[in-house]
């Protein structure tokens, strides 16, 4: 059980770290391209990465025929505590790190950053995914739709 109620956490894990980092890594992008401020940056970036994270999940459900209606809810109830998560993890490492926040995309300390906040955000939703799951909650309200074929 603990070797399946893993695997199951690392897939949803990666599944949601999959949506935040393309997200998270367009925000930032985007928000050092054109200058804009902390809070301006922050918020472009969590709203991308949850607009992506819900978009790969109702994407993936849609896909069993269910309806937008249906797969938004289904994705909101899977994906919410993990991005949510996430976006706290990474956002406040990236501001944790003197100068992050505000370097430039032609910068190391930019890329580092981010791409090593995106590794803090899987270590801390990981474990939460985990505890969901083996409470029926989280990813497992649409594991069965994993298991179906197309």
């Amino acid at each position: 059980m603990n070797q399946s109620l893993n695997k199951t956490s690392l897939s949803a894990t990666l599944h949601c770290l999959t949506g935040c980092s393309i997200g998270e890594i367009l925000g930032m992008v985007i928000s050092a391209a054109v200058g804009l401020a902390t809070v301006p940056s922050i918020a472009i970036s969590v709203i991308l990465a949850f607009g992506f994270g819900y978009g790969l999940s109702m994407r993936s459900l849609m896909k069993h025929n269910l309806t937008f209606k249906k797969s938004m809810k289904l994705a909101f109830a899977a994906d919410t505590a993990s991005m949510a998560s996430m976006e706290f993890a990474d956002n406040a490492f990236v501001l944790a790190v003197p100068g992050a926040i505000n370097a430039g995309l032609a910068t190391l300390l930019f890329w580092w950053s981010l791409l090593f906040s995106l590794v803090v955000a899987f270590a801390v939703a990981f474990p939460l995914n985990r505890w969901l799951i083996s409470r029926g909650k989280g990813h497992a309200v649409v594991h069965e739709y994993h298991h179906k074929s197309h």
